[in-house]
């Protein structure tokens, strides 16, 4: 099967190495790094545990944004109607419902307040900035590439698998209920991942395209991976965009 887009034509196999291409970055994603490891082996002390979930906090809390920006800026009805499940995921529909809820549960399970998580008191400069940053992209890039910056999802099904048993076996003095938020992801994960892949193969018909959605991820944005967590180089970035000019 080949597919035309202006002057470039795409075919099924060169979609399969597109999907693959990103798929290939999941041996860089943030599960690599070896806080996630020592965290998932159980050698996390409780202090640890508790920083890490202060500050994924500010992330989680500004997913809905992100993807507000994406829907701000998305001109397809389709898409948008199916992207708005996001915002009710983390949002909720009304009080006490919803993913940032259910990490404020998390907090008080690990033994934080509700206030210290809300009010961003343990949340380091870094992970503000990382997070900003991400926003931003969403709200100022074309909504594709915004798209293609949420394809990290693709690794998020295994990874929570292993979190929440990690948690459960490791980190027993966390109240098992404070866990939903992961329990809830296994699910989720892979029905965003499945419309994102979607979406992005949809729209990412030139070899062009294509190379520049991968580009965003891991040579502009640095998403992936998340963070940089598996300390790629600058120069690996560079050579990886070399590739990319050179398809």
């Amino acid at each position: 099967m080949t597919t035309t887009t202006g002057t470039a034509r795409i075919t099924a196999t060169a979609t399969d190495e597109f999907v693959e291409a990103l798929r290939a970055h999941s041996r860089r994603y943030h599960d690599q790094h070896p806080f996630h490891v020592r965290m998932n082996a159980g050698r996390l002390s409780r202090r640890q545990i508790q920083g890490w979930v202060a500050n994924r906090f500010y992330y989680q809390e500004n997913i809905p944004r992100k993807d507000a920006a994406i829907l701000a800026n998305c001109p397809d009805l389709e898409v948008r109607r199916r992207w708005m499940r996001r915002i009710i995921d983390h949002d909720g529909r009304q009080s006490g419902e919803g993913g940032i809820e259910a990490w404020l549960r998390l907090g008080e399970a690990a033994g934080l307040t509700r206030e210290e998580v809300l009010d961003h008191r343990h949340l380091v400069p870094g992970v503000r900035f990382a997070v900003d940053a991400y926003v931003t992209f969403a709200r100022t890039r074309p909504w594709v590439e915004a798209v293609a910056s949420s394809l990290t999802e693709m690794f998020a099904p295994d990874l929570m698998a292993e979190r929440l048993a990690a948690f459960e076996r490791w980190y027993p003095w966390i109240d098992p209920e404070g866990l939903a938020y992961f329990r809830s992801r296994l699910t989720q994960a892979p029905r965003d991942c499945e419309h994102a892949l979607e979406v992005v193969t949809m729209h990412c018909l030139s070899a062009e395209s294509q190379a520049q959605a991968i580009q965003e991820q891991a040579v502009v944005l640095k998403a992936m991976p998340l963070g940089n967590a598996t300390h790629m180089t600058q120069a690996e970035r560079d050579l990886l965009a070399r590739w990319l000019r050179s398809r």
